[in-house]
């Protein structure tokens, strides 16, 4: 709201009082402190005294004039009365919680979008990492909890039972540092141990017409010495040959097969070896038998447990 010219009564609306002034009398007046202000160091020597108070009026005066503009004298006083009194003058005001309150109800549009903006990135940023963070370690977190539950249920051997809870321990751990590579390949563990105990099998000496039985090795480590090795197959319930992790002793290689050389001593070679050649038939071939929930097979003869997977 605007200050009244002095002496002078205002209606309401702006509209010209009777004996007063209309309002474009008072945005002249305005308009005087403006110009006046912007020639400061006409103000400051022209009111440093009343006596001159009517040259700075008449120098007023002329600079309308010399614009076109007709400004009456009393409007031309009020000016520089209302100058002196620093009545138009824009006064800040005063820091406090109501000023900022009122500062930002005045920029919520702009608070509100930038608001917004926050949030959205807020919300983006969030999703992504979610998406390729923390869901990949929810699942794995659950398959790992999965595939031990799997095991545990599925064997009451005790080696088996401690290795899968260690292993669930390391890929437990490797989640709560972080490192998903490690945690993949507990959970890769987990899975083999429990294939293992899920495999049920019997192991046969190979036979048939054309089929090699065993073969005898001489190590490199000792020529003088042999090593002898039955071959033998995995075969299901429903007769189909088993894939099993196999260590191959001669060159320490973990291979997968259903066939392999299964090292026994000389005299079980032997008498393998005899009866095959009595007729060309093994009368027993069963040497072993893989149960569900057993590490490994439990043997019918003496073995050293020691393989190959080429002959």
């Amino acid at each position: 709201m605007t200050d009244a010219v002095p002496g002078v009564p205002e209606a309401a609306g702006g509209a010209p009082h009777p004996g007063g002034v209309a309002l474009d009398e008072v945005m002249l007046a305005m308009d005087v402190v403006d110009t006046l202000r912007y020639r400061q160091v006409l103000v400051e020597q022209e009111l440093q005294g009343e006596a001159r108070e009517a040259a700075l009026i008449e120098r007023l005066r002329a600079t309308y004039a010399a614009q076109g503009i007709d400004v009456p004298e009393r409007v031309l006083a009020a000016g520089v009365a209302a100058l002196r009194e620093d009545r138009f003058a824009y006064r800040p005001p005063p820091p406090g919680f109501a000023t900022t309150l009122a500062r930002l109800y005045v920029h919520r549009a702009s608070l509100a979008a930038l608001v917004v903006v926050v949030v959205a990135v807020i919300a983006l940023v969030w999703g992504v990492r979610h998406a390729t963070v923390v869901a990949p370690r929810q699942a794995l977190a659950a398959d790992l909890g999965a595939v031990h539950a799997r095991v545990s249920t599925g064997t009451s051997a005790p080696e088996a039972l401690q290795r899968a809870s260690t292993t669930l321990a390391a890929g437990e751990a490797a989640l709560e540092r972080g490192d998903t590579a490690a945690a993949r390949d507990a959970l890769a563990a987990l899975e083999s141990l429990a294939q293992v105990l899920e495999q049920r099998y019997e192991l046969l000496i190979a036979a048939g017409p054309n089929a090699v039985s065993g073969v005898w090795r001489v190590p490199d480590v000792n020529t003088a010495a042999r090593n002898y090795y039955l071959i033998v197959e995995a075969i299901d319930d429903a007769g189909r040959p088993v894939r099993v992790d196999v260590t191959n002793e001669e060159t320490g290689r973990v291979e997968r097969v259903s066939t392999w050389g299964m090292r026994v001593p000389q005299e079980v070679f032997e008498r393998v070896a005899a009866d095959k050649a009595a007729d060309g038939i093994i009368q027993d071939r069963l040497v072993g038998a893989k149960r569900a929930g057993a590490l490994a097979p439990e043997y019918t003869i003496p073995t050293s447990g020691g393989a190959i997977t080429r002959w």
